[in-house]
């Protein structure tokens, strides 16, 4: 497996992201060595036993700076607050080669990063990816987990049809000759434009098409029909959250043609749904953190206050 990184000075100079890097080293998964995954850890101390642990998960093709504006909602409440780059993103390592990269990898590259840092009694909020990566650690790792937040995303077993808006953006991520992701983003956001600076922090990991293999090759490993390779694991997770009893809690904004009404699937099958206050985010597209970022961050201190530990 060969592997690039992202060059530092394509961060400088992001004033709306004043944090300092972390990095954690996780085998490959091809016996060649290591890989390094960045994250951010902020706030409260997290070796206080009180302290609540939110663990921010981004997805396609971002990376934590999704998050900048939740991040300083969280931290107010008194909340650390955790959030890192997936395997190809951010300034995380990224292998070269689209073959490099399995559904089944990136659930491996991240449970081996959340053990490793011995993250426990979080507060997951996931989105996109995110959440496709972060509900399979739930169902891997549900004593970690106190309580998750779902906001856009989906956990598909290829059993339904993804929709047109899903297999137009597949067809797309394949065969545009400019994948350009900052102009992505701001595409799948209801409030636009978002700004060049935010559209250039967006690009900032990508210098050239060689970065891209991670965020081009995601649309074509959601799991789109029953025989998928990834179907079967997606589904023995489903078996695990239909018995999950902890706080769940859906906040999906209303403007998103790829996941909306897929809440609805999120508080059928799983327990930890009764009684919570799920929430329609008006004018939230599919990044709904980008739209609506300091009220959905506000949504999930009020769920954390509602459902203590």
């Amino acid at each position: 497996m060969d592997i690039i990184r992202t060059p530092d000075d394509r961060f400088s100079g992001l004033t709306a992201w004043p944090y300092a890097p972390r990095y954690t080293d996780i085998a490959r998964g091809d016996g060649t060595g290591t890989l390094r995954v960045h994250h951010i850890d902020e706030g409260a101390n997290g070796s206080d036993p009180a302290t609540e642990t939110i663990l921010c998960m981004h997805g396609e093709p971002t990376w934590s700076y999704l998050y900048r504006k939740m991040i300083p909602v969280f931290t107010a409440a008194g909340h650390r607050v955790v959030a890192p780059d997936l395997v190809g993103f951010g300034r995380s390592d990224k292998p070269t080669a689209m073959t490099d990269y399995t559904y089944q990898r990136h659930v491996d590259w991240m449970a081996e990063w959340l053990t490793t840092n011995e993250l426990n009694n979080l507060t997951l909020v996931c989105q996109d990816w995110g959440g496709l990566i972060g509900l399979r650690l739930v169902a891997q790792f549900p004593e970690r987990f106190a309580r998750v937040v779902t906001a856009n995303t989906f956990l598909p077993t290829g059993d339904r049809d993804p929709g047109e808006a899903f297999r137009a953006w597949r067809t797309y991520s394949q065969t545009t000759p400019d994948f350009n992701v900052g102009k992505i983003v701001q595409g799948g956001c209801a409030q636009r434009p978002i700004g060049e600076e935010n559209v250039s922090a967006y690009d900032a990991p990508f210098p050239d098409d060689s970065y891209k293999a991670g965020a081009r090759i995601f649309p074509t490993l959601v799991p789109g029909e029953p025989n998928d390779p990834s179907a079967p694991a997606n589904r023995a997770a489903w078996e695990v959250l239909s018995t999950y009893t902890k706080p769940f809690l859906t906040a999906f904004g209303d403007s998103d043609a790829i996941t909306g009404g897929s809440e609805k699937h999120f508080k059928k099958l799983i327990p930890g749904c009764e009684g919570q206050a799920h929430t329609i985010v008006a004018g939230g597209g599919h990044f709904i953190q980008e739209d609506k970022g300091e009220e959905l961050a506000t949504i999930v201190n009020t769920f954390i206050a509602a459902n203590p530990r």
